[in-house]
């Protein structure tokens, strides 16, 4: 969800109350819940947050808007970014010189053109920055660890 103050991201998991507010001026992230989000809000399906980059322009936002699906480990789901969106911080650009503008577009352009190249994958359920190798020899304590403890 995207209001001109923050951005909201929503879990669709069944019973997920939890929603992650990105406050868009002092990029704080918070956690709060659904009834916090405005209904005026814009409304989007996304399947994941890649990052945040700050450019000439202020923060950036890039969050996954497209996947496919590539295979499975072990019955774990892996995922493939086929697209992406890069949302700005700013609600204007008005605060930047002409040099400043074509210097950002440049860069966005650039950032576009390495989000369109293939090797962007994930699973929701799986840890694909570990190798099975690794996995197998970690402690029980590592692998009940849910994967953003990791």
């Amino acid at each position: 969800h995207i209001t001109p103050e923050k951005f909201f991201v929503e879990a669709c998991d069944d019973g997920a109350n939890d929603v992650l507010a990105i406050d868009r001026v002092s990029t704080e992230v918070t956690l709060t819940v659904k009834k916090d989000v405005p209904p005026s809000a814009v409304t989007r399906p996304i399947y994941g947050i890649l990052g945040t980059i700050r450019l000439v322009a202020g923060t950036y936002l890039i969050v996954i808007t497209k996947k496919k699906k590539v295979g499975e480990i072990f019955s774990h789901a892996i995922w493939k970014a086929t697209d992406f969106d890069i949302l700005s911080y700013k609600k204007t650009m008005l605060h930047l010189t002409d040099i400043q503008l074509q210097d950002n577009k440049v860069f966005l352009s650039m950032l576009s053109h390495v989000l369109s190249v293939d090797g962007f994958y994930f699973s929701t359920t799986y840890d694909l920055t570990h190798t099975l190798q690794r996995l197998a020899n970690t402690s029980p304590e590592f692998q009940e660890m849910s994967l953003l403890e990791r």
